[in-house]
């Protein structure tokens, strides 16, 4: 993208993908990142792309460990309660080697918390968070730009290192406009 656009870094989710020719997204609608879902339904059908609304984000981590274990690119964002329902299948894509990318747009808790912005999920998406001594690349973008651009690094890292790779934002960085 050569030309100077403004838009939020939820939206900025979106174009990472598109440029890193992402083929399916899938995820479920939880706050603060309910722009990057509703971004990919308007925009993928009309690229011929997979667009799925899902019916929990267990179902969501299923869905890519699917698609990306039979070579698709693809990609699903959350936040905090959504991403702790991920995490048993997101220990079973590690160690599996499927090759997907998750963004994480953070928001306070403990629990199912609130809507205000936090980093509540640092320590599962650096520590690894569900069962098995696992590690993924996790990106933190510190602006809009960045989150497109770690975003197509993310696809990169996700085919080099034949790893989950993931994306974790804020509902600062997220609601943004750049």
């Amino acid at each position: 993208m050569t030309e100077k656009v403004f838009m939020q870094g939820n939206i900025a989710l979106g174009w990472g993908a598109v440029y890193s020719d992402c083929d399916a997204y899938y995820g479920y609608p939880i706050t603060p990142q309910n722009e990057v879902t509703e971004w990919f339904s308007k925009e993928f059908p009309k690229r011929g792309k997979v667009f799925l609304q899902t019916a929990s984000e267990t179902a969501t981590m299923n869905m890519l460990y699917g698609s990306g274990g039979a070579g698709a690119r693809t990609m699903a964002s959350t936040s905090g309660p959504g991403w702790a329902l991920m995490q048993e299948t997101m220990s079973h894509c590690a160690n599996g080697e499927i090759p997907v990318v998750i963004a994480i747009v953070q928001r306070g808790g403990p629990g199912g918390g609130h809507v205000r912005h936090a980093q509540m999920d640092y320590f599962t998406a650096t520590r690894g968070g569900g069962h098995g001594h696992y590690r993924t690349p996790a990106l933190a973008p510190a602006n809009v730009q960045e989150v497109f651009d770690l975003t197509q690094l993310a696809f990169w890292m996700a085919d080099h290192y034949r790893n989950p790779v993931l994306i974790v934002s804020d509902a600062i960085i997220g609601q943004t406009g750049e």
